[in-house]
């Protein structure tokens, strides 16, 4: 019963989230009906439903943001390395700050468009220079709209990432940063006397593109407890649905079922996740989905 409850209350947030982005947009865009926006929704589940607590911009250790400025549509994820709950570390402090840091600065115009790394670098240095320290990990994705050219800039440490389908066909996705099997690139903040037995990745590290979107265009952002759980064919169906869609509530309504797909197949004891097919790949003999934090952040594009 609690897990019925908490899923009514993440769905009822994320309805309310996909919806409020929505008016925004919409609103900003009434004199500027050429230019290009985002019209999106967000879902997700924290992996341990029993004892999580729901924070804005959160499920888990995994956050999310999404934000605009002038000309500009700004969206993204982080997730939190669980393994520094055994140091008494709350991992979701750090992905959340990070987040929350990049959101304020696209709202105050602090930041170059075409340069979404260089948003993450200075969300990253702040953290590190609060007074009071963050600790942790996390990997982290984030994508910048261009509404006057209808480019996309992007900008992904570590195995969160993003996957844009046109027409029914994947046209661009992220690159997986892995230093190996199940280690992805990430930012790092260890406790002191830990430095050197943290992997600390720099935000220049990020793997970053950039190209033309069309009108209709879907965006799936997502951090690996998707990607890790739901096939390729499986995203690429679910996305089709709403392909050139400008209704939030559709949008919202297959945001909340690959959410819920993931879900579902991550506790599948005997599905052959894409996780379960990498460690196979690489000689460990396993089958059944990955137990992780969720987030699916979901957008088409509308001209």
């Amino acid at each position: 019963m609690q897990s019925i409850v908490w899923t009514g209350r993440l769905l009822s947030r994320a309805l309310w989230n996909g919806l409020s982005n929505y008016t925004s947009c919409a609103e900003a865009n009434v004199n500027r009906k050429h230019e290009s926006r985002l019209v999106s929704a967000v879902c997700g589940f924290p992996k341990e439903l029993s004892h999580a607590r729901l924070r804005k911009g959160q499920f888990g250790d995994d956050a999310w943001f999404a934000a605009k400025y002038k000309s500009a549509d700004v969206v993204g994820v982080a997730d939190g390395v669980g393994g520094w709950r055994h140091y008494g570390i709350d991992p979701g402090e750090f992905s959340a700050f990070l987040m929350r840091t990049c959101e304020r600065l696209v709202s105050s115009g602090r930041f170059v468009v075409t340069e979404p790394a260089g948003l993450l670098a200075r969300s990253y240095r702040e953290l590190l220079e609060n007074k009071q320290p963050i600790l942790g990990s996390s990997t982290a994705c984030v994508i910048v709209l261009n509404r006057e050219t209808n480019v996309v800039y992007t900008a992904n440490i570590g195995d969160s990432g993003f996957l844009i389908v046109r027409h029914g066909e994947v046209v661009h996705r992220s690159e997986e940063q892995q230093h190996y099997f199940n280690t992805p690139f990430q930012l790092s903040l260890p406790p002191p006397g830990h430095s050197g037995l943290v992997l600390s990745d720099r935000p220049e590290s990020a793997d970053t593109s950039n190209f033309p979107v069309e009108d209709g265009d879907v965006i799936l952002l997502a951090t690996d407890g998707v990607f890790d759980n739901v096939p390729d064919q499986l995203l690429v169906s679910e996305l089709a649905k709403v392909q050139g869609e400008r209704d939030p509530v559709i949008i919202q309504g297959v945001a909340n079922s690959i959410a819920l797909m993931a879900r579902s197949l991550a506790f599948d004891s005997n599905f052959m996740s894409p996780f379960a097919e990498s460690a196979r790949q690489n000689g460990i003999d396993t089958v059944g989905g990955k137990p992780d934090d969720i987030t699916v952040l979901l957008a088409t594009v509308a001209i």
